[in-house]
Parts: C-alpha cells; structure tokens; sequence
C-alpha cells in the first residue's frame, strides 16, 4: 500500500484527493497547503508518492520539487495543477517530477496517473 503525501492550497482540493486516494487503495499520510509545509512533511513522513499541486503561497510546487529532489533523488512527484500550459509540464518534468495531472480531473486518470506506481515501490 503506496503511502501518499497530499500538497495543494485548496483545502477542498486536497479533501477531494484524499477520498478518491483512499477509495483506490492508497495511504493519506498527509496533508501540505504549501510547498514549504510539504519538504517538510515529506522529511518526516517519507511517503511513497507525493501528489504536488504548482501554484501555491510561499513556495510553489516546482522549487518545493527541487528541494525533495535534493532532499531524496529517487522520490515520486505527481503534479497536479490547473496550469496545463506546456511551459509548466516542461518545467516540471525537468526538475524531477515523475507524472502530470491538469485540473480538472477525473477519479479514473488520478488512479490511472498513480497506479503505476504501484508496482515501482
């Protein structure tokens, strides 16, 4: 069971991923509302896969990327984000992340996006 750590600002957003996580077989370890919250967690935590949304106060997904990445180079960023311009996914997929996700989404293609994870870890 892939323990998962839950990064986005919107506090419904990460309710949403939370439930549709843990009707799939998933394991909420926790919840981040910013990138600096989420390094942190993630060193306290170490979960499996972290779901990262990118626009977010104090410190966005992409720098919070970097930092876990430095942090634990072998780790599984999903982006999740309504910034589905090209530049964005680019950007992301540079510094470390492992998937992308546009907001909005379907139960299907979060699962779809994280299962294959499953069989990695």
């Amino acid at each position: 069971m892939l323990k998962v750590l839950v990064v986005d600002d919107a506090v419904f957003m990460r309710q949403a991923l939370k439930l549709i996580l843990e009707r799939n077989g998933f394991t909420v370890v926790g919840e981040a509302e910013n990138g600096r919250i989420a390094v942190q967690k993630y060193k306290e935590l170490s979960p499996d896969l972290v779901t990262m949304d990118i626009t977010m106060p104090e410190m966005d997904g992409i720098e919070a990327v970097k930092a876990i990445k430095a942090i634990s180079p072998g780790s599984k960023i999903v982006m999740i984000s309504a910034l589905g311009q090209e530049s964005h996914i680019k950007e992301a997929v540079m510094v470390g992340a492992t998937g992308f996700i546009v907001k909005p989404f379907k139960e299907e293609s979060i699962i779809k996006a994280l299962s294959k994870f499953h069989s990695s870890t």
